[in-house]
């Protein structure tokens, strides 16, 4: 096998290699920093590249696999991760011009987790400033590019883990989901995006949007490296209050359970009103793999999902705003326009305001909660659109004009106002060869349904992994 081939196996199958022994850490990590130096000016998908350091942990994990010091499925795995968590003596941006110069002291906990487990770390990843966006489009950093056609957005706000994943400069990412900021990426990037539930991963040392809505989770090629990535992160962490103390079940046994007698819904009321033919078909035609792989397809409807994205909005703008209070008042020309618009939109939430929205996600919590009494999993499109050309603020939908920042979180919001564990898996591509995401919803902490649902599908869909044109 080339060198370069290397970059383009799953971390499933890479981490076989190098527990064999037939490929080793250093071998990676060269081929993926080559690939980075080749195709990183062009799709701007790292803020910081960690090249020697990198090489450094490469050696470090060789010697020890070389040694019979073999520690899991991670050992020796080059990751990346976006900007906004906390790396120790390396700089943390938040895709800002803030915090350009931070150097945090200490490692985020998810960062720790997958260091203990042998990952290697390449770099920090390009993201929408201060995770507040869903386009990716980084007035300080410049925009990452779509792999598939770099003339378009790669979404966001993880839009560089989207990017490093899909195009092989990386074997598997982290980001972080407060709208769909993982899945609106996976989705237009043609990767596997999981939002676990809320408080089953850790969000200490990383840069707060939303305290209420905020989720980290694995970006990769493959359902099965995200189950491999979500064991080692997943757990309750005495650090971080919204941690929940749950067990963490074993997720590679999971992922391969019979689909059989599983009941899926799909709720057409609001999740396809606003949808593009080819996304609707090609979601639709996802939904009839399930079915003849023997789960049931049944119509369902979410109560109160059309308020959803408002109450959302509400919510973040005043805790994101909250959060920023300080440099607003100290430093607010140093904020991209958009995001700045959006931070002093939020200093005119009321609090009553702000207390409903709250009330009202406590309440849409538990209609959702009961609509999936009688089914095990929600299937829906990820995104109503592909990807749209970078500058880009208004899309045709049919005969509409939808404002294209709102129109891409408009079928994930509502699952991080749920809190309910979603991942996106590819399901097609458009006929400008723009990929589809298919999204699977599943009950809180049911996580390993999720996955199965996802496995499933992933290897019975048509035309298997693809890789964006170089």
């Amino acid at each position: 096998m080339r060198k370069d081939d290397l970059c383009f196996l799953a971390i499933a199958e890479l981490s076989g290699l190098i527990k064999k022994k037939e490929v080793s850490p250093v071998e990676v990590t060269e081929a993926l920093l080559g690939r980075i130096d080749k195709l990183n000016p062009r799709l701007n998908a790292y803020i910081t590249i960690l090249k020697e350091q990198a090489l450094r942990s490469a050696k470090n994990a060789q010697e020890a696999i070389k040694a019979g010091k073999y520690i899991g499925p991670l050992h020796g795995i080059p990751i990346a991760v976006k900007d906004l968590f906390n790396t120790k003596g390396v700089r943390t941006t938040s895709g800002s011009k803030i915090l350009a110069n931070y150097i945090p002291t200490e490692d985020a906990t998810v960062v720790q987790r997958l260091s203990e487990a042998g990952a290697i770390l390449l770099g920090k990843l390009n993201m929408h400033e201060f995770a507040f966006g869903a386009t990716n489009e980084n007035p300080h950093y410049g925009p990452t590019r779509n792999p598939y056609d770099t003339e378009r957005i790669s979404g966001g706000s993880s839009g560089g883990s989207g990017v490093a994943t899909a195009a092989s400069l990386c074997m598997g990412s982290l980001g972080t989901d407060t709208g769909g900021s993982i899945r609106i990426p996976a989705s237009l990037c043609r990767i596997v995006g999981l939002k676990p539930t809320y408080g089953r991963v850790s969000c200490y040392g990383v840069t707060t949007l939303s305290w209420s809505l905020d989720h980290i989770g694995p970006m990769t090629k493959s359902v099965e490296d995200a189950a491999l990535m979500l064991q080692v992160i997943a757990g309750w962490d005495p650090k971080d209050a919204t941690s929940a103390v749950q067990p963490v079940p074993d997720y590679l046994t999971a992922l391969r359970r019979d689909v059989t007698g599983l009941k899926l819904g799909i709720p057409k009321a609001y999740f396809f009103d606003i949808l593009d033919g080819q996304v609707e078909r090609a979601v639709m035609d996802a939904a009839k793999v399930l079915e003849k792989l023997g789960a049931s397809i049944e119509e369902i409807t979410i109560p109160y999902v059309e308020l959803s994205r408002s109450a959302a909005v509400t919510i973040v703008s005043g805790e994101a705003t909250s959060y920023h209070e300080e440099y607003l008042a100290t430093r607010p020309e140093e904020y991209g326009p958009d995001v700045r618009m959006r931070l002093e939109t939020g200093r005119f939430v009321l609090a009553k305001d702000y207390v409903k929205a709250l009330r009202f996600k406590r309440l849409f919590r538990e209609e959702v909660e009961r609509v999936m009494k009688t089914i095990d999993a929600i299937v829906t499109p990820t995104t109503p659109i592909a990807a749209t050309k970078i500058g880009e603020t208004t899309v045709k939908v049919g005969d509409r004009t939808e404002e294209v920042r709102a129109l891409l979180p408009r079928l994930t919001t509502p699952f991080n106002m749920s809190s309910m564990p979603a991942i996106s898996v590819p399901c097609g591509l458009t006929s400008q060869g723009l990929p589809i995401g298919l999204q699977i919803v599943g009950k809180p902490f049911d996580e390993p349904t999720v996955l199965s649902v996802a496995y499933a599908y992933e290897q019975n869909q048509p035309g298997g992994r693809l890789r964006p044109p170089e």
